[in-house]
């Protein structure tokens, strides 16, 4: 059984009485009356911690019915206050700073949290947990280094702490060290320990197996599946709209898109010429993949939209592409997509991937594409690409790609919205 908190020091204990009835009120959910209750009790007792703590509960609680960033940040300078008192009990502390650097995390005040979870080591130095949150503080600001030594740290401590060891693993494995992360994602995810059960987890510790060549990759997206994380086994995108259309292929008919295939396939010599005017001209403009999703070889891409934002430099190369393109919000207003050429050079092997989410679908067009050699497999579906022709599917399914032929394959990519999408999700759905 979990041990309760020690919340009240000996001064508290002898208010406790008029501590619990402005606990009751925020407990019963009148938070205004709660908040003025605790501020009478801060102003009568400065130096009661529990009322201060109680003052930042309420506040906290407020911020959130009144979804105010402004009250939460007052709640996150009380909850600061309690931990300057004198005689806070040890888990009063604890239990303040970690609602503290949560809430900051709530803000998007990354840097912030950062102290925060700094000071609670710095206090509670051989409590693992609050080095496990530190190392996540430090991923969230992309700060890789320094979460890789703090679950170093935890790992000498406390060898089997699963939650380290997915974290350790995830690191490892954006490190490119493919076999060394295996270990420590797959024993952290058979722990189960609490804040292990999640999609990323299972998604690196599947890449990282098929990449070593390795069946048991399908058992973990299996279990991934299972336990919620995934749409399907093959379909293994992280953000997802609930109950959109899935399947691997789509003909242009499906995606009610006819007359943007129309006009790519109609105009797909003009759009091959400016992509090769650009190749021969400036190669410099097409930039190699950078996601890590090659196992070898040559593939560059030449990007005119990302995110739904018009590169207007990019397009000045291309400008009838991108004068033609401008007709079809479903793809420049695409925020989750991107519209780009891709030229792949023969020796070419892109791992089985998936892409982010299942809000968006994939145009290939066809524009240089050698006699044999080149095929895209999607889900358990091989195509070959033609020139002329698009080929739609859905990128949120695993898909791989094979470029054995005897010269370059140039495609132009053009990702759209999901069809299945209202306009209210197009127009608020964050960018990927």
């Amino acid at each position: 059984k979990k041990k309760k908190p020690k919340l009240l020091n000996k001064f508290d204990k002898t208010i406790k009485a008029e501590l619990d009835a402005a606990e009751k009120l925020r407990k019963k959910g009148k938070v205004e009356e709660a908040l003025r209750a605790f501020e009478a009790l801060v102003n009568q007792y400065p130096q009661s911690p529990r009322a201060r703590y109680g003052k930042a509960q309420s506040e906290d609680d407020l911020a959130e019915k009144m979804r105010s960033n402004e009250m939460l940040q007052q709640a996150i300078n009380t909850y600061d206050e309690v931990v300057s008192l004198p005689n806070v009990p040890s888990d009063l502390i604890k239990l303040s700073l970690k609602r503290e650097a949560d809430r900051q995390q709530f803000l998007g005040r990354m840097r912030g949290s950062l102290v925060t979870l700094q000071k609670l080591v710095q206090l509670f130095p051989s409590e693992t947990s609050f080095k496990n949150d530190l190392g996540v503080g430090y991923l969230l600001i992309g700060d890789n280094s320094n979460a890789k030594k703090v679950y170093e740290e935890v790992l000498s401590l406390a060898p089997n702490d699963g939650f380290a060891k997915v974290h350790y693993g995830f690191i490892l494995k954006a490190e490119n060290k493919i076999a060394e992360s295996i270990p420590y994602l797959q024993e952290g995810l058979e722990s189960g320990d609490p804040g292990t059960d999640d999609g990323r987890f299972y998604f690196h510790l599947g890449d990282a197996l098929q990449r070593m060549g390795d069946k048991e990759a399908y058992k973990w997206y299996e279990l991934g599946y299972q336990r919620g994380h995934f749409a399907s086994v093959w379909q293994r995108s992280l953000y997802n709209v609930k109950g959109l259309k899935a399947q691997p292929w789509w003909t242009a008919k499906e995606t009610g898109y006819t007359e943007l295939v129309k006009s790519l396939e109609k105009n797909w010599k003009l759009i091959r010429d400016e992509g090769l005017a650009v190749m021969d001209k400036k190669r410099s403009l097409f930039l190699p993949e950078d996601e890590n999703l090659r196992e070898k070889g040559d593939w560059s891409q030449f990007t005119l939209w990302q995110q739904g934002r018009k590169n207007e430099n990019a397009c000045k190369s291309v400008p009838k592409t991108c004068a033609l393109l401008e007709r079809f919000p479903e793809a420049t207003g695409c925020r989750r997509g991107q519209i780009k050429y891709s030229i792949m050079h023969p020796g070419t092997h892109v791992w089985p991937h998936t892409g982010p989410t299942n809000c968006r679908l994939r145009m290939h067009l066809g524009l240089v594409i050698p006699k044999e050699g080149c095929r895209i497999r999607c889900a358990q579906e091989n195509r070959d690409w033609e020139e002329g022709k698009v080929l739609i599917f859905d990128d949120s399914f695993e898909h791989e790609v094979w470029q054995d032929a005897e010269s370059y394959r140039l495609i132009f990519i053009v990702d759209v919205w999901h069809p299945e999408l209202t306009a209210q999700q197009r127009r608020t759905l964050p960018a990927i």
